[in-house]
């Protein structure tokens, strides 16, 4: 993102804590308090599922209010919010492999190259 991105309205109170404090986040900087280099907080992002690029962004803000441009609300829900993959998305939650969530879409019907993208993004968005 950029500077002037982060820079959109200082009055975001109501957006939730700034990045550094919010809950889902402090794990990973923990990790950065810890000495650890910024790439191995990112690919812990990753495993867990986040977005690691949400270390780009300004710590003292909310996520929500530096994605306020982001929206897709009119292209539908975010894609691990779809009913369609919802299925799909449990098996990840439960362990299964990514191979294997693609093969059971695959069985299924559906297109397995849908699982690589943005699971924060709606699919039409996307496509």
């Amino acid at each position: 993102k950029s500077v002037a991105s982060q820079m959109k309205g200082d009055d975001d109170a109501e957006d939730g804590p700034p990045l550094k404090d919010d809950e889902k986040y402090q794990k990973y900087f923990k990790m950065l308090k810890m000495g650890l280099p910024m790439g191995a907080v990112k690919n812990a992002m990753t495993r867990d599922g986040l977005d690691p690029d949400i270390m780009d962004l300004d710590h003292d803000k909310s996520v929500a209010s530096q994605m306020k441009g982001d929206d897709d609300a009119e292209d539908g829900p975010p894609l691990k919010d779809d009913e369609k993959y919802q299925k799909y998305f449990k098996m990840l939650k439960m362990g299964l492999p990514m191979g294997a969530v693609k093969n059971a879409m695959t069985r299924d019907g559906l297109d397995p190259d849908i699982m690589d993208l943005d699971h924060d993004k709606s699919v039409a968005s996307q496509m």
